[in-house]
């Protein structure tokens, strides 16, 4: 039990480490542990669209791929061109404490070699996330989501990745909220519109 509670705690250290590429395009922050949320639930759509892939596995695939950045830190392009990571040993280190070792070194090394369906998708979920943030930034005004928005559609491996990707790019990221009554917004309560 006392490693799962150390466990908890190094991934409670994703809340606290920034994503490092956000100081490249001038304006956002995400920790670690937000991006992987988002890319869960994107994993999980993604899954669910394909029908053939295990959801599952998708999901554990999306929550565990940036696990190992608790130990080495969030690397963005620019860094990785000049600093290796021994990721692996990060991996292994962890892996050796948990009761679920082998199945987390498993996930991550399908992960990484993204030969799996269920690892194309986790991958496009990653990206997709990526999108996300970018078109928010672009909606409240960052020029440069723009430039970076065609690099990470490049990476999406599957159809209805690039399908959503698409849509995402057209979609005004501040409506979801809006129902487009606005009477809810003068009066501000469902008994008082329209009197």
């Amino acid at each position: 039990m006392k490693n799962l509670a150390n466990f908890f705690f190094e991934v409670g250290m994703l809340k606290r480490t920034p994503r490092t590429g956000f100081q490249f395009l001038g304006s956002g922050a995400e920790s670690v542990a937000e991006h992987s949320f988002r890319t869960a639930i994107i994993g999980y759509a993604l899954a669910r669209l394909d029908g053939e892939a295990n959801v599952g596995r998708v999901l554990e695939l999306c929550l565990f791929h940036d696990v190992p950045e608790a130990r080495t830190g969030d690397l963005n392009y620019v860094n990785k061109k000049y600093v290796k990571v021994d990721e692996e040993k990060a991996v292994a280190d962890l892996a050796a404490s948990l009761p679920f070792g082998e199945e987390y070194r498993g996930a991550l090394a399908e992960f990484a070699a993204g030969q799996s369906r269920e690892a194309l998708l986790a991958h496009d979920a990653d990206q997709i996330e990526m999108i996300l943030a970018l078109k928010e930034y672009k909606d409240l005004g960052n020029r440069y989501a723009d430039e970076w928005y065609p690099f990470s559609l490049r990476r999406l491996k599957t159809e209805a990745a690039r399908e959503l990707a698409e849509t995402i790019w057209t979609t005004d990221s501040t409506l979801w909220w809006f129902d487009g009554d606005p009477e809810w917004w003068v009066a501000g309560r469902p008994d008082k519109q329209k009197e």
